[in-house]
Parts: C-alpha cells; sequence; structure tokens
C-alpha cells in the first residue's frame, strides 16, 4: 500500500550519530491530525484510493455539501484533503493517522510547492551568466540575443526569459527518515524539500527505492 500522510513544513536543524559524529541535514515535518476522509473502491468509483485531510477547520467555515462530506465519512472538517492512490485495503474513513505510517531509515518521495520569488531576470531564474562586466558595457544581468531576422526568424517556444519565479510543484525522490518521533507528531527527513515555513507537503513511500520488510 502506497498510503502517505499530509505535513507542514517547520523548518530544518541537524541530527547527530553519538557513534560516528556525523551531523545529518534534516527537515521537519509535523504530521499531526492526519485523518482518512473517504476510501474509494473499484466497484464505486472505479479505482481504489484513499483520502486524507490535515488541519481542523470549524464547521461554519464549510459549505451544506463539505459538511455531508465529511459527516459521512465519520470525520471532521478539514483544511487541506489529498488523494493516495492504494493497491490493498486501506483502514476505514475517520481513522486518523500517524507517523508510524514511516519506520525509520525508509525512503520517501516529498511533493511540495516551491517558495515564490516574484519577476526575476534569467541570471536569478535560470543561472544565465550574463554578459561582459567591463567598461561600456550595459548587458550584465540580461539575456542577448534570443532569435535572428531570417534564421529562426522567431522567438522558440520555451525560450528561457525572465518572468514569474517559484511557485511550481516539485517532487524530491529518495530522501530518508532519519527519525520519527511519535511523542511529537513529526518526521525528520533527510535533506531539503520544497516550500516555506509552514507549507503543505505530501510525504509518500518512494517509488524508485525498496519499501521495508514487513515485520
Amino acid at each position: 500500500m502506497s498510503l502517505g500522510l499530509l505535513g507542514r513544513k517547520l523548518g530544518m536543524t541537524h541530527v547527530y550519530d553519538n557513534a560516528t559524529g556525523k551531523a545529518t541535514a534534516v527537515t521537519v515535518v509535523d504530521v499531526s491530525d492526519n485523518q482518512i476522509i473517504q476510501v474509494k473502491t473499484a466497484d464505486k468509483d472505479g479505482y481504489t484510493a484513499v483520502q486524507v485531510g490535515i488541519g481542523e477547520k470549524k464547521p461554519g467555515r464549510i459549505n451544506k455539501a463539505q459538511t455531508g462530506h465529511f459527516a459521512k465519512n465519520n470525520a471532521t472538517p478539514k483544511y487541506d484533503i489529498r488523494e493516495f492512490r492504494v493497491e490493498a485495503d486501506a483502514p476505514a474513513a475517520g481513522t486518523q493517522l500517524n507517523v508510524d505510517q514511516f519506520a525509520q531509515g525508509q525512503w520517501v518521495d516529498v511533493i511540495g510547492v516551491t517558495k515564490g520569488r516574484g519577476f526575476a531576470g534569467v541570471v536569478k531564474r535560470y543561472n544565465f551568466s550574463g554578459q561582459r562586466q567591463t567598461h561600456g558595457s550595459m548587458m550584465h544581468r540580461r539575456t542577448g540575443a534570443i532569435g535572428c531576422r531570417l534564421t529562426p526568424g522567431r522567438v522558440w517556444k520555451n525560450q528561457r526569459m525572465p518572468g514569474h519565479m517559484g511557485v511550481d510543484n516539485r517532487t524530491v525522490q529518495n530522501l530518508q527518515v532519519v527519525a520519527a518521533r511519535p511523542e511529537d507528531q513529526i518526521l525528520l527527513i533527510s535533506g531539503s524539500i520544497p516550500g516555506p515555513k509552514g507549507g503543505l507537503v505530501i510525504v509518500r513511500p518512494a517509488k524508485k527505492k525498496p519499501a521495508p520488510a514487513a515485520k
């Protein structure tokens, strides 16, 4: 089963190995309040999946359709809902999920939305080298030529140019769960993940790494 968790990025810190003295940079992800909102089946919905929600929401802030959806599945209103495709039987609707979903040392993929950087030039946006820095040049951080009159006679599609930077969906694969702390309902995941502090992230079992052996 590839059921994952929703979480909030809290920031980064270091974890030290007392045996080797090695410091590992980790991202702290709060995965509390995860609850299964709905279980979809192949017979009824045409595919098997699980809706998971996070973040308690006041009942007065949802419409009647949403109220009925949550009440029907014995779940409380949530701010964010995402769906996970599953291949095996899933827990019943209304079930609370916690950090026990992942084991220490397990490989995971993390999906998030990158930080917004506003309007940016090509040097910041695409790491262009820029033009000459010599006296008289006024093209230090500009794009340079993007076409010609006869050939190609137009600007190619996907030409890298200044524009809006950030706020893109990104998936970082093959990160490792350094620690899972049930008392705090947080995951310590190696490396950095997309998004700002407080941003919503999706943690799922890695697709390109083997799952831990069943105990």
